[in-house]
């Protein structure tokens, strides 16, 4: 009877299994892997969360597809040790766990700065990446952050890190309707981390170029959006043509969290439109 049970929650809710893997430079890599399925989906978490960040949608797309989630280096309860954080070693980090567990088909949904570690993973494995896609990412590619204005940042971040993010957060971040439970939680992680690390990744963040990576990528890029900030579609396309976005109304930064139900619905769609 016991066993029965167990093959019946199996097969609708396929158990989630963890592992390790080491990065190039040594730091190990945490994921786990649930479901099975082509494409694979490998959901790449935003700056200061971890693989956690999928809950709502790992146990929903499991049912058809192999779902990978990883914790970023510096994240989660993968290995801190890194000398110099960069979103190209990130890409890496990336093949590295799709190369372990030897995916030929995949998706990468990347978070924030998900999307473009998941443009430079999509450089060092071309061919086995079917689709991208950037959720409330890569809204305007030509967009620049005038260094000056992010001096003070770093500045107000090394002097109050909890404080300075807070503020910040609350500012760019939420939308009037993003719950308080989003809110308190992604406030929880954020400021909890190792200050010196947390603005040394960031600062590798806002460093990087998009736009070369983009000229590259030729496979589909579907972005999911909330509508906290505008998509600049035209300035995207300059870049790559077949960049395209749908907006979650009434949603900030974290639409997975946010409106979970209209985020799966929407990558569900997504993923039926994708080429066999």
């Amino acid at each position: 009877m016991f066993l029965g049970i167990l093959l019946f929650l199996s097969l609708i809710a396929p158990f989630p299994q963890s592992d390790r893997v080491n990065a190039s430079d040594g730091v190990p890599i945490h994921y786990t892997v649930q479901g099975k399925g082509e494409p694979a989906l490998v959901f790449i978490h935003c700056w200061s969360c971890d693989g956690n960040l999928w809950e709502n949608q790992v146990p929903e797309f499991a049912k058809k597809h192999r779902v990978v989630t990883i914790d970023l280096p510096g994240h989660g309860q993968s290995g801190q040790g890194r000398k110099t954080w960069s979103i190209e070693s990130y890409g890496d980090d990336v093949k590295t766990v799709v190369t372990k567990l030897d995916l030929k088909r995949v998706v990468l949904v990347g978070s924030s700065m998900g999307a473009p570690i998941a443009l430079e993973a999509t450089r060092r494995m071309p061919e086995r990446v079917r689709a991208i896609v950037p959720v409330d990412s890569l809204l305007d590619v030509d967009q620049k952050v005038p260094p000056e204005q992010l001096e003070v940042v770093w500045k107000q971040l090394e002097a109050d890190y909890k404080g300075a993010l807070t503020a910040l957060t609350n500012q760019f971040f939420f939308s009037p309707h993003t719950p308080a439970a989003v809110k308190e939680r992604v406030l929880r992680e954020a400021t909890s981390r190792p200050p010196e690390m947390a603005i040394a990744i960031l600062k590798a963040i806002f460093a990087y170029d998009a736009i070369p990576a983009l000229r590259e990528t030729k496979v589909p890029i579907h972005a999911i959006n909330g509508d906290r900030s505008p998509t600049n579609l035209e300035a995207n396309r300059k870049y790559a043509p077949q960049f395209d976005a749908v907006i979650i109304k009434d949603t900030g930064h974290y639409p997975m969290l946010e409106n979970p139900a209209r985020f799966n619905q929407l990558l569900t769609e997504i993923l039926s439109k994708l080429p066999k």
